[in-house]
C-alpha cells in the first residue's frame, strides 16, 4: 500500500488511509478523554495523516477533540474533511441539543464556521455535503453554490459528497463538479454496491474516491454473534458469509481485517479508506492490517466465492 495518491481534481495527495472519528463523538459507546487522546496520539505515530470528522459526531464533541490534539506543530500538516448541511442547536444550558438539516447557503456557512472553530484552524482541506440523499432540489439551488464560494474563498480546498447509498451519491457526481467522495458500507468485502456506477463514473470525471465502512459496521473485524452490520444486529445469512471469508482468509494466514481494510484499494478509482477507531489498540492494529502482505492466490480465492469482484483482479 502506498502512503498516498493525487488524483484528477484534487489539488493535494490523498493518503491511503486515514482515521474516522465517529467513534470518538461517542457512536454506540463513550470514549474518554483519554482514551481519545491516546487513539489519535497512535494515529500520528503510525503516520496516518488524514482525519475524517463531522459536527453530528458526538454533536461537536469530535471536532474538539481532533482541534485540541492535532493543534498546528509545524510538522507535516494533516488531512482534514469536516461535513455540512447539520446544524447543532445546543440547549440554553449549552447541553447537547437538536441537530436540525440546513441546505441553505447562511446554513452551509455556519456550520463551517462553527467546525472550524471547533477545530482550531482557519480552513479545511474538504467539505463534504453530508446525507443530502433526500434534498437534491436545495443542494442544487443552494448547498452546492455554498460550496463553490466557500472553496473560491479558500475556506475549503476541495467539495465532496459524503454518503452511505451509491446511488444518489452518483447522481451528484453526474450533475456537478465534485473533487472527492467518501461513499461509507457500499464496497466491502460484503457489498459491492458502488462497484456498478458509482466507481466508474468517479474514475471518468477524475473524482477521488474515499472508501468508509469497510468492515460494515464491525461484521468484517470480528464476525461473532453479537456483531453489528450496517448499524443493526447482524443477521444470520451476513454473520454466515462473514465467517466463511474469515475461514479463507485463515487458510492464507491473512487476519480478516488485513482483506477488508485492503479491498477497496484494489479499484483503481478508490484513493483512500478511513477506519473508524475509539482505541489506541485499534489503531494500531488496523494500521498493522493495512500493510499486511495478501498474497494473489487469496485474493483470487475470495473472487471465487463472490467477496471480490473478478473484474478487479485484471
Amino acid at each position: 500500500m502506498t502512503d498516498s495518491a493525487a488524483t484528477g481534481r484534487l489539488p493535494f495527495a490523498l493518503p491511503r488511509l486515514g482515521i474516522g472519528t465517529a467513534p470518538l463523538g461517542g457512536l454506540f459507546e463513550p470514549v474518554g478523554e483519554e482514551e481519545a487522546a491516546a487513539t489519535l496520539r497512535a494515529a500520528t505515530d503510525a503516520r496516518i495523516t488524514y482525519f475524517d470528522t463531522a459536527p453530528r459526531y458526538g454533536h461537536g464533541l469530535a471536532e474538539q477533540r481532533l482541534g485540541r490534539l492535532l493543534a498546528p506543530s509545524g510538522g507535516t500538516a494533516p488531512v482534514i474533511s469536516t461535513k455540512a448541511g447539520w446544524l447543532l442547536r445546543p440547549q440554553p444550558d449549552g447541553s447537547p441539543g437538536e441537530v436540525i438539516t440546513d441546505w441553505t447557503e447562511r446554513g452551509i456557512r455556519e456550520s463551517l464556521e462553527a467546525s472550524l472553530t471547533r477545530l482550531g484552524r482557519s480552513s479545511v482541506d474538504i467539505l463534504y455535503l453530508h446525507d443530502p440523499d433526500d434534498y437534491p432540489d436545495e443542494i442544487r439551488r443552494t448547498a452546492y453554490p455554498a460550496v463553490r464560494r466557500l472553496r473560491d474563498e479558500g475556506l475549503i480546498r476541495a467539495i465532496g459528497f459524503g454518503m452511505n447509498h451509491s446511488g444518489p451519491l452518483a447522481s451528484y457526481v453526474a450533475e456537478f463538479e465534485v473533487d472527492v467522495v467518501l461513499i461509507a458500507g457500499r464496497f466491502s468485502l460484503l457489498d459491492h454496491e458502488a462497484l456498478t456506477t458509482l466507481l466508474p463514473l468517479c474514475a471518468r470525471t477524475g473524482t477521488a474516491v474515499v472508501v468508509g465502512g469497510v468492515f460494515n459496521t464491525g461484521l468484517l473485524a470480528d464476525p461473532s454473534p453479537g456483531a453489528m452490520f450496517n448499524y443493526r444486529p447482524v443477521p444470520a445469512q451476513a454473520l454466515e458469509r462473514a465467517r466463511q471469508c474469515r475461514a479463507l482468509c485463515e487458510e492464507y494466514a491473512v487476519p480478516l481485517p488485513a482483506a477488508a481494510i485492503q479491498f477497496p484499494l484494489l479499484h483503481p478509482a478508490v484513493d483512500s479508506v478511513v477506519l473508524g477507531c475509539r482505541s489506541a489498540a485499534e489503531v494500531t492494529a488496523n494500521a498493522a492490517a493495512a500493510r499486511f502482505p495478501v498474497p494473489d492466490e487469496l485474493w483470487r480465492r475470495l473472487a471465487g466465492a463472490g467477496f471480490v469482484p473478478e473484474q478487479l483482479l485484471g
